[in-house]
């Protein structure tokens, strides 16, 4: 796990654009085990838009009071979604999703983004995952105005 955030530590670089940060970041997450979906949803007013991302085509807007991803903005907290069928109000962009962990990239108390990774196996997230993908936002939300 500490290799991922050494990677991304490496890769940032404000001077870049946001899309080639969070393009490259996309692909070091997605050397996580066990994950089929692993990306970014970037907050707009009270909508996120698809960003960069691994995996399958993915569901390119989501209103803040809708699925995972919409309570993670509302809420400002990470959620873990052991059975993303048991989730009220899930929206499955994948039938293959079991499972999802969601982090909000925060600045300034604002949601910037959002970290979104789906797993094919059920419980597949912890806490442990959720220390490193909060690490992971820490890092990545000074590349936010």
């Amino acid at each position: 796990m500490k290799v991922i955030l050494k990677q991304l530590k490496e890769l940032i670089d404000p001077k870049l654009p946001l899309v080639s940060n969070l393009s490259n970041a996309s692909s070091v997450l997605n050397q996580l085990p066990n994950i089929n979906w692993c990306g970014f949803y970037l907050a707009m007013g009270e909508r996120l838009y698809l960003g960069p991302f691994q995996g399958e085509p993915a569901c390119t807007m989501i209103p803040f009071d809708k699925g995972v991803c919409g309570y993670a903005a509302r809420s400002k907290k990470t959620v873990i979604v052991d059975d993303v069928n048991k989730f009220d109000g899930h929206i499955a962009c994948s039938t293959l999703s079991k499972s999802e962990i969601v982090v909000p990239i925060i600045k300034d108390n604002e949601v910037k983004a959002l970290i979104d990774i789906d797993s094919p196996i059920y419980n597949r997230f912890n806490d442990e995952d959720a220390t490193l993908l909060e690490e992971c936002a820490k890092l990545l939300k000074e590349l936010f105005s």
